[in-house]
């Protein structure tokens, strides 16, 4: 468990929450109760996925969350729009560390305008900082 102190530093900076084993775990908690984990899910898949040294293990993981996260109607769909929906398609010709990227960071924007002050305010967060 974080200190006091720590989680407050959450507060201002999404990064240092994601990259927190319990903050990554009590924001996805929370998004979870809002029924929008799918960006947390997301940002972790992308994480994972650049570390991945393999081209070809590369290519499985790229395909894997284009089906999940995605292409139209997928299981837990994130909302990015057409424009950079086509963007994450093209990169996907030929996969790279940073096939995900733009719309990586729509999804981390997109947390920290609108899933973070939420996260703040809620109750998952008031007792991490009791």
């Amino acid at each position: 468990r974080p200190s006091p102190e720590e989680a407050l530093q959450w507060r201002d900076s999404l990064e240092k929450l994601l990259q927190n084993p319990y903050g990554l775990s009590s924001f996805r908690s929370f998004l979870r109760s809002e029924f929008s984990e799918e960006n947390a899910e997301f940002w972790v898949a992308c994480e994972d996925y650049k570390k991945t040294k393999s081209p070809m293990k590369m290519a499985e993981k790229a395909k894997k969350i284009y089906e999940e996260f995605i292409q139209t109607e997928a299981p837990k769909e994130v909302n990015i729009d057409h424009i950079t929906k086509s963007v994450t398609m093209k990169n996907l010709v030929e996969p790279s560390p940073n096939s995900f990227d733009t719309a990586q960071k729509k999804i981390f924007a997109l947390m920290e305008k609108d899933s973070l002050p939420r996260f703040v305010r809620s109750e998952f967060y008031q007792e991490l900082i009791k």
